[in-house]
């Protein structure tokens, strides 16, 4: 029998899904790279099955990349000719839910949307929130250290990560599902785990730090015509409201296509070069309501914005937030697209947009680009679309060059995945980029896990 061959009677009793025609939705993530043909698809139910795959993959030499909700950017969950897949989507269930101390244990499938749905209902809240929250696994989200629309109060999802527990490449379990805030014993294994993409090693379980639920959001749409008012406007809401968690750039050429794709009217009567969702979070009464009201007016009073949009109700705020929501719809209407993930230095954020946009303009005429941004945490996501395929990657190195001018990074939370792994160089190091390596070695001795990924 072949390797292959082998490998498939040995894990037989975990009930590898061989017929392309029952597998074909776990192919690729959300990006449009072409997928590989699979040996096989699993869906474990357990750590125990988890970790009975990779010592199988490990005995018989077979490549392996694992999966949550493949909502990615950066095509790390897209599978490559001959690997097997390990979609944890089965493994969605609390292991324990400490309503004293507020931490919970979920296993990595676990939707986000439905764990932060279930936390709420008891009073605790849990902050991370991006745009696929209803189809993202808390699994992915801990492996690319996503970050999304409340970095700004609460960090990363590293920031919300107490312990996890993790399969290496070779079927070991690392155990370290700790529930303590302060613990100096020696080096923080679960940081090698978190962000890097499932390149050292698979997340089967994660215990997550609780906060007390707000028991009220306000949010509110502004409008400027000057990035200069922008950044004034974010050092004035930092200084004067502490509950700030969400401050949301969107700059015309995005928040018009959101409104097309939507089906949504932009709720201003002209037309600005920025628009700001700001959202702070907090106690349900008169008091807090009335100093967002204040803060409001003085940035109109003082022309820190031009114009403002203060909801009436939750249906007027979620609406809002539709149009902030709207961006992988958004970036689809104007395919084929590259998608920037770009950490860039607040104070040189209008000089790096400038740059970039003059030079894909002047080489590239035909390409629209879209602008909106995490801008509390220096994230902008820059969207080229009606582009030529053959265009791609002179269009990102291009893009990249620019964001290594300026210090940046070529991506602040999407991953690095296949699509940005050739641009890696231009946000580290050879000395780091060899130390994540010799990390890798250690760890995935045989490049078993997520080949082709991250780091080689």
């Amino acid at each position: 029998m072949t390797a292959q061959e082998q490998f498939l009677q040995a894990t037989s009793s975990l009930q590898p899904i061989k017929d392309e025609s029952l597998y074909t939705q776990f192919l690729t993530d959300f990006t449009d790279i072409k997928p590989g043909k699979p040996l096989a698809v699993f869906r474990p139910k357990s750590t125990e099955q988890v970790a009975a795959i990779m010592r199988a993959c490990t005995e018989y030499g077979i490549k392996a990349v694992v999966q949550g909700g493949l909502t990615g950017l950066a095509g790390g969950a897209t599978v490559q000719d001959d690997e097997v897949i390990i979609n944890m989507g089965q493994m969605n269930q609390v292991v324990e839910f400490d309503e004293v101390g507020g931490t919970l244990c979920v296993e990595a499938g676990m939707v986000l949307e439905e764990l932060c749905q279930l936390v709420e209902a008891k009073d605790w809240y849990f902050p991370l929130d991006l745009g696929a929250r209803g189809s993202c696994r808390i699994g992915g989200n801990v492996s690319t250290n996503a970050g999304g629309n409340r970095v700004l109060r609460y960090g990363t999802t590293r920031d919300l990560v107490m312990g996890i527990e993790v399969v290496l490449p070779d079927g070991t379990v690392l155990n370290m599902l700790r529930r303590l805030i302060k613990n100096n014993t020696g080096l923080d294994l679960k940081h090698l785990f978190i962000g890097t993409e499932g390149r050292y090693g698979i997340i089967t379980k994660v215990m997550l730090r609780l906060f007390p639920k707000p028991q009220r959001r306000y949010s509110a749409l502004l409008a400027t015509d000057s990035f200069t008012q922008v950044t004034d406007l974010l050092k004035a809401a930092r200084a004067q409201l502490p509950e700030l968690s969400s401050f949301e750039l969107m700059w015309k050429n995005y928040i018009s296509v959101a409104a097309e794709v939507t089906q949504s009217e932009i709720p201003f009567e002209g037309a600005y070069a920025h628009y700001i969702l700001i959202e702070i979070e907090g106690a349900d009464d008169e008091q807090l309501e009335e100093k967002f009201q204040r803060f409001l007016e003085h940035a109109i009073e003082a022309g820190l914005a031009d114009d403002a949009i203060i909801p009436q109700n939750m249906t007027q705020a979620k609406a809002l937030w539709v149009l902030r929501d709207a961006a992988a719809e958004a970036m689809r209407a104007r395919a084929p697209y590259v998608a920037f993930d770009i950490g860039i230095p607040l104070r040189d954020m209008p000089k790096f947009i400038e740059e970039a946009e003059a030079a894909i303009a002047a080489a590239y005429p035909q390409i629209e680009c879209q602008l909106f941004g995490h801008l509390g945490d220096g994230n902008l996501h820059l969207t080229t679309g009606k582009m030529r395929e053959e265009d791609y990657i002179p269009v990102e190195q291009l893009v990249y060059e620019i964001v290594e001018k300026y210090h940046g990074s070529v991506t602040a939370e999407h991953g690095i995945g296949v699509i940005k792994k050739p641009f890696l160089h231009h946000s580290r190091s050879g000395e780091e980029l060899l130390l994540m390596s010799l990390i890798r070695k250690l760890l995935n001795p045989h490049n078993t896990l997520n080949p082709g990924r991250v780091i080689d």
